[in-house]
């Protein structure tokens, strides 16, 4: 696969039992957290918060399925528990347990470049590189 004016590609991927999928070539990320307030019966104001679950919403622009992925035939549509993966020069984050929620395409039928997928996102691990 031709990655002239690509730099981002071994940086930002999907990956699908172990296997890198796709590459990606910017993304952006919304974290939100539910909590919940602890009310005492006479109290005023809640006497404590306590938190929630989080959820990770990702906005992946440009996907480029790898050449492995196009002979396996795997298609953006049926990919399920999979991982995003970005290296930063220092660390490396893993947000695991991804289902897309939203695909964008333009241009050709069975091009296997998708313009922007949005992903909810389960786990977020941060590792040191």
């Amino acid at each position: 696969m031709d990655m002239k004016g690509f730099p981002t590609s071994s940086d930002i991927y999907l990956e699908l039992d172990g296997k890198k999928v796709a590459v990606v070539q910017s993304y952006s990320v919304k974290a939100t957290k539910s909590s919940q307030s602890v009310e005492a019966f006479g109290e005023s104001e809640p006497v404590a918060t306590i938190e929630g679950q989080r959820k990770y919403v990702l906005e992946l622009t440009r996907l480029y399925a790898t050449d492995d992925a196009i002979s396996d035939g795997i298609n953006f549509y049926e990919l399920k528990d999979f991982s995003l993966v970005i290296c930063k020069p220092d660390r490396r984050i893993i947000y695991s347990g991804c289902e897309w929620s939203a695909i964008e395409e333009d241009g050709q039928l069975n091009a296997m470049v998708a313009e922007k997928i949005t992903v909810v996102a389960s786990k977020r691990i941060e590792a040191s590189a």
